[in-house]
């Protein structure tokens, strides 16, 4: 069993991280923090926990916790992952980091979108943490940065076109819209039931913190800088994120052409699912899932290509895919304890 610590544990995504592992067969929550509700029993705070684990929230420093973990997930905000990091990491502790502190590998990027960065040498050593295209690298890896959610969604919706050279990477458009849990768990105005519900609004258009994190990925993946037109809205729902991405066809490619370039590049992969003709994803078959499906259009009146992939924010978004990379980093099959099916209607 491999020994997990889950540091900053009490939000959504350490929440979710909990739900996953304590049925994970491979697994042992040996510590979970939180400031806030320090020695306050888990039921206690998320009563869905009731009968199912005795653990308490601590509030202890990595140095603490670090002698009986092997593995920690950092489930804290931007600019406190890279304080913890570098404890866990000389402790002989892998890391997988669910802030964006280590997904941005030019620090003057990183520091340009969110705060001063004070361990960049581990920028370095840092895997971005999508399994499904850097797998050889998170299996060696001792600390991952963990992509972040509408990066995860758009990525994987666009990589087989831009990989193949089917279209323009410079016109690249992504609209996505995220069930409200991706704001987090602490009180905001905007996220309010009132706020939400009956509603459908988008929010930091043309500023969003995940534009570098996705223009990066994309880039490499198209092999030149690019830039893209990325706005996200907030969706009346708890959870799931449904992007829909355009693109510039270089080629000219049918609907079933384009999916059957889908269906190859993601051959094998057990958490996409790739739709058949005529057929789009909907986040409620994702919902509590690791999962990503794609669905895909070929528009020859317009010349574009029109791609809609769903995820569900909060696991293949965050505490899943994270997860997942524990699995591969320790060496373990890749889906354990991935194996839930979405929960619906």
């Amino acid at each position: 069993m491999v020994k997990v610590g889950i540091y900053g544990a009490s939000g959504y995504t350490g929440q979710e991280l909990l739900r996953l592992l304590i049925g994970h067969p491979g697994a042992d929550v040996v510590a979970v923090t939180s400031r806030r509700f320090k020695n306050t029993p888990v039921p206690e705070v998320y009563p869905a926990f009731a009968g199912m684990t005795d653990l308490g929230f601590v509030d202890s420093t990595p140095q603490q916790i670090a002698p009986s973990c092997e593995v920690v997930f950092l489930a804290v905000p931007h600019g406190e992952a890279m304080a913890a990091a570098p404890v866990f990491l000389d402790a002989g502790v892998k890391v997988v980091d669910l802030s964006a502190d280590f997904r941005l590998r030019d620090v003057s990027v990183y520091e340009s979108w969110y705060v001063k960065h004070t361990a960049p040498d581990l920028i370095k050593k840092a895997v971005y943490g999508l399994p499904e295209l850097y797998r050889d690298d998170v299996k060696g890896a001792d600390l991952v940065a963990n992509p972040g959610c509408y990066p995860t969604s758009i990525i994987l919706g666009i990589a087989p076109l831009l990989k193949e050279g089917c279209v323009d990477p410079l016109s690249i458009i992504a609209d996505s819209k995220s069930g409200t849990s991706g704001a987090g768990r602490d009180l905001k105005i905007g996220s309010l039931f009132c706020e939400v519900n009956e509603g459908f609004k988008a929010y930091k258009v043309g500023s969003h913190r995940h534009t570098p994190e996705i223009e990066q990925e994309l880039g490499r993946l198209a092999k030149r800088d690019l830039a893209i037109s990325f706005t996200p809205h907030l969706l009346p729902v708890s959870r799931g994120i449904l992007s829909t991405i355009y693109a510039t066809l270089d080629k000219k490619i049918s609907t079933a052409g384009v999916i059957d370039i889908y269906r190859k590049f993601y051959a094998g992969e057990k958490f996409v699912r790739v739709c058949g003709e005529g057929s789009l994803p909907n986040i409620s078959s994702v919902r509590g899932t690791n999962f990503c499906d794609i669905g895909c259009v070929a528009d020859g009146r317009t010349g574009r290509v029109i791609i809609v992939s769903a995820i569900d924010n909060l696991v293949k978004g965050a505490s899943g895919q994270a997860v997942q990379n524990m699995n591969l980093m320790c060496g373990l099959p890749e889906d354990t304890g991935l194996d839930q099916m979405s929960v619906f209607p």
